[in-house]
Parts: C-alpha cells; structure tokens; sequence
C-alpha cells in the first residue's frame, strides 16, 4: 500500500521546528504555552491517535511549504488523515461562488464554487467557533497575523496576558499561525476568525477554546482564494449538515457530545471593537 504507517514511536507531540526551538524557551513563550488561550488561537492538548494510513498525495499536500521569508512546516502525517484533506465536494448552495460556509457543528468550512460545488477544509472548533451565528463579511485578511489579547482577558489575567499587552509578532509559534480572516457585522469587529495553527494535531476536533484553526497549508489556500469583502455564513447547531444533502432531504442529525454553547451577548471588547489578532 502506497502511504505512511504511523507507530506508536511516532504518536508522540510533534516538536516545534528547530528554527523556533529558542523562541520557546523564552518568557514570553512559556507563558503562552500556559494561556494558548481563551479566544481565538486557542492551545491545545495533544490526544493519542491509532495506528493508520495516510496516501503520499495527502502526506504531498500538507508539505513545507516556502512562504516568502517564512516556510509553513510539513504537518506530521500522525496528525493527518485523506478523510481530513482539503477537496472538492458536492453542496447545495444558492450563495454565490466566493462565498464561505462555517459549519462549526460538523467541524467543516466550505468556500462556495457554484453549480453546487464547494471546496471543503476540515477545522478545529473552539468554544468562541461555537458561540457565534449568522451573517458576516470579512472586511480584512492578514499574512503572519499578530495575536493581541483583549483589554478584558488583560483585566481578568494580567499575570498572565500583561506581557502580551503589546501583541506578539506573527511567526510559526503565534497561535494564529499562517494566515487569518476577520469577521465584521455591521462594521464592528465579531471578535471571530478563521485562521491557521501551530497545533496540527486539533484539526477535525471540538476543542475547549479558540474560533476555528485550519492546518496552515488549508489556511493559505483559503486566503489566496478569498475576495475582501467576502460573504460568511456561520450556521447554527439546527442546520448541521446544511448543504450536504440535497434541496428537500433531511438534514443529518449533529453528534450529542458538541460541546454546546449559547450565542455570546456583547461584551466591553466587542463594544469597543477591539481586534484580537491585528
């Protein structure tokens, strides 16, 4: 058989890229190793993973990748799986092409083609990923974005986001990672982002915290793709599986253990519109 087969040798956390080794060991990393993060960029813990195959053409596609003065690391193909990879499928759409779909129930996202098509990015979904619905538009997309708390996690934890106050440059570490696209409403900053991540091994999975995380390589196929100015739909946990089936079929039913929340109230940060993340 064509593939990787990963050993339980193989299983373990895959290590930062020598390149960013020394940043980790720095004050301001360790710290972020603790608080990766409520919000968007959410940390993760890694989770066991079985024994399994991934063709060379998936392994191929989540390659290191140059990235100007930057290189997207190689994802570990024990972090991968070919039901994971980026592809083109069928959905039932009447939005046009350009259009991106967040299914954070099902754990998708689906840039529109038209005539039915859709090109499907698996993500990790963070409690912030399943707490927002509706409409939004993305006024803004960045390259390396930086990640800056907000003034109320700085006031709930100084210990912790002080440091931070300043935000934290863009780079393999930053939980952002590669790239990010900014959701607005009616001209104010949601607070929600579809961004890249340095935690592979999240993707496909209902995290604790964060909005929704692409492998890097999915993040920057995405933002090459879209227009500023770009339509999102956010669905609700009711529309789970919305576009999946056609027109008149009934919707699959959504996993019991989704973590559930409600739709967030406005806060002092959304108030203020404060950007995490610019």
């Amino acid at each position: 058989m064509n593939g990787y087969r990963m050993t339980p040798q193989q299983k373990s956390r895959p290590s930062a890229p020598q390149r960013s080794r020394s940043r980790l060991t720095s004050p301001v990393s360790l710290i972020l190793v603790s608080l990766l993060l409520a919000g968007c960029g959410g940390g993760a813990q890694q989770a066991s993973r079985p024994v399994h195959y991934v063709s060379e053409q998936t392994v191929a596609m989540y390659a290191a990748q140059p990235d100007g003065d930057m290189t997207i690391p190689a994802v570990n193909p024990a972090w991968l799986s070919d039901d994971k990879v980026r592809r083109e499928v069928d959905y039932w759409s009447d939005e046009k092409p350009g259009t991106i779909i967040v299914d954070p129930w099902a754990r998708y996202v689906y840039y529109i083609l038209g005539n039915n098509r859709a090109i499907r990015y698996t993500a990790a979904v963070g409690k912030e990923g399943r707490g927002f619905a509706g409409t939004a538009y993305i006024p803004m997309k960045r390259e390396w974005p930086r990640w800056t708390p907000t003034a109320n996690m700085i006031k709930r934890e100084p210990e912790v986001y002080e440091p931070l106050r300043g935000g934290m440059e863009g780079g393999l570490d930053n939980p952002l990672g590669a790239r990010a696209l900014y959701l607005y409403r009616n001209g104010r900053d949601t607070l929600y982002r579809i961004h890249g991540t340095p935690y592979p091994w999240t993707i496909g999975t209902a995290d604790s915290s964060g909005c929704i995380r692409l492998y890097n390589q999915d993040s920057r196929d995405l933002y090459d793709r879209v227009e500023t100015g770009a339509k999102v739909i956010v669905l609700r946990r009711d529309q789970f599986g919305l576009g999946t089936v056609p027109p008149g079929t009934p919707l699959p039913t959504p996993p019991a253990n989704d973590l559930s929340v409600a739709a967030p109230e406005a806060t002092a940060d959304t108030e203020a519109g404060i950007a995490a993340g610019i």
